[in-house]
């Protein structure tokens, strides 16, 4: 896009590049999401920046109104399989908070200075300023929606101390943290109560466009492993839940199947058609609030709610073939994993199996939630007890089987299938695997790398469909079941 385009999105006020890039107006020195609702800014007043980080970088501070920090992520850092998108995703996984900008390097297999020149060439800001944004979110959430005490958000939020915590917040958002904490949406007192504290930490997570979520949540049901996941509820008005390895501790999430309440933003009648798009309602339960941010872009990849319906319903719409499926479910989404390592375990083990190894070999929690008991075991635990020949680990062929191979690669690092991992690289080592499928290995590319351009092996795909495979394999999948009168929601 040109500016003159984004200058369009934003006089329009089209909430379909809302993350995709962000304005800024000099005379103000604020910036804000394209959809902002605001009386649009001259052109000659505006300035268009990559990411918020790179806005805040330049000195301008997030708008009270739209909350520019909320948006949904680019779409372009899940597609991209380049070092720069490596590098975003690692960096929304919380990378640098915890091993700084060396352990970033170190997991691109880059210099620190290669990787802070590439971000700052094309996303308008290196990795300390983008964790700096991030960091910025987080705090606001915590402040905003818990009874935790300031000092203790500080630090939860990733900042190394207090002063740096209060002037980021200051920069960021024109506004103390206390300012900030009286300033939450209504009904956030309710929530800051020290006696809602076990209530959890309620969160939107934004999206883009129309969401298919009965067709996710239909995926959900049919693998939720017991122990760790469970969907229950009425179908259309369903609640996913399920437990959480994190890297200070453990969780458990539920995340609504349906948007609660929330209007649309104004829009001129020409663009009405474009669809401002929504959020799925969600709670977190920490037993360390410095995961916050790394869950939750682990829901967002189970989810996929970063990506862009308009690019994928596009492309694939043009298609006489999936012209039609596309028409009766815009926006159906290529769900990715929560826990990658326990996907790939899961995918070649199947549901039956992989219960059986949760009970076994999988963590208790330290009181159970409802029918939730375990997080799923670690790779390292499971390629002991497959080692060694357990009952229930091993697969057709032994101890020395695909299981042993899989979860000894994880543990050893040897195959990597984190936010950050080379997708074709971490292909190559799955198929390597002895006994591996190939079928097996392309499930995993799709659900734990989140590549979204993967054909199943023996299937040739139409090269018009690309970069979006993955999507059009899950219409093709999905349509095999009726559209149920709720499956065509449009939220």
């Amino acid at each position: 896009m040109d500016e003159d385009t984004r200058y369009e999105a934003v006089r329009s006020r089209d909430a379909r590049f809302d993350g995709e890039f962000f304005f800024a107006v000099e005379t103000t020195g604020i910036y804000c999401r394209p959809s902002c609702p605001a009386v649009p800014p001259k052109r000659r007043n505006v300035r268009f920046y990559p990411t918020a980080a790179a806005a805040q970088h330049a000195g301008f501070r997030a708008c009270r109104r739209c909350r520019p920090d909320s948006v949904p992520g680019s779409a372009e850092w899940n597609v991209r399989a380049d070092v720069v998108g490596r590098a975003m995703r690692l960096i929304k996984d919380g990378v640098v908070d915890r091993e700084g900008v060396c352990g970033l390097a170190r997991h691109l297999g880059y210099s620190a200075r290669q990787v802070q020149r590439q971000l700052t060439a094309e996303v308008g800001a290196g990795p300390v300023a983008l964790a700096r944004a991030q960091r910025a979110h987080t705090a606001r959430v915590l402040l905003q929606t818990t009874a935790l005490p300031v000092t203790e958000i500080a630090f939860a939020a990733g900042f190394a101390s207090v002063r740096q915590f209060n002037d980021t917040v200051r920069a960021v958002y024109a506004a103390t943290p206390s300012e900030l904490r009286a300033a939450a949406p209504r009904g956030g007192p309710a929530v800051r109560r020290p006696e809602a504290a076990s209530a959890g930490i309620p969160l939107r997570l934004a999206h883009r466009g129309p969401y298919q979520s009965t067709a996710v949540f239909d995926l959900l049901a049919r693998e939720a492993v017991a122990g760790v996941e469970e969907v229950d509820g009425p179908r259309g008005g369903r609640t996913y839940r399920r437990t959480l390895r994190l890297p200070y501790g453990t969780a458990v999430v539920a995340v609504e199947e349906r948007r609660q309440g929330g209007r649309a933003p104004h829009r001129p009648k020409a663009r009405q058609a474009a669809h401002p798009g929504g959020w799925l309602d969600a709670r977190l339960h920490l037993t360390d609030p410095r995961d916050l941010t790394t869950a939750v872009q682990r829901l967002r990849r189970l989810f996929d709610l970063d990506a862009d319906p308009y690019a994928v319903d596009e492309r694939l719409g043009a298609d006489a073939r999936l012209a039609p499926l596309v028409a009766a479910r815009p926006g159906l989404r290529s769900p990715g994993a929560a826990d990658p390592e326990e996907l790939a375990v899961r995918a070649l083990v199947g549901r039956s199996r992989a219960e059986r190894l949760v009970q076994r070999y999988g963590k208790a929690l330290d009181l159970p939630y409802g029918t939730l008991t375990h997080v799923f075991p670690e790779p390292a635990a499971l390629a002991g007890a497959a080692s060694a020949g357990n009952a229930g680990t091993g697969t057709a062929a032994g101890p020395h089987g695909t299981l042993a191979a899989l979860t000894s690669a994880l543990a050893d690092g040897t195959l990597r299938l984190d936010a950050g991992a080379d997708r074709d690289d971490a292909h190559g080592a799955l198929l390597a695997l002895p006994g591996m499928d190939p079928s097996t290995a392309a499930v995993i590319r799709t659900r734990a790398l989140g590549d979204p351009d993967v054909a199943p092996p023996g299937e040739d795909l139409p090269e018009a469909w690309r970069p979006w495979r993955s999507y059009a394999v899950q219409h093709l999948r999905t349509a095999v079941e009726p559209i149920q009168p709720d499956a065509q929601e449009d939220h």
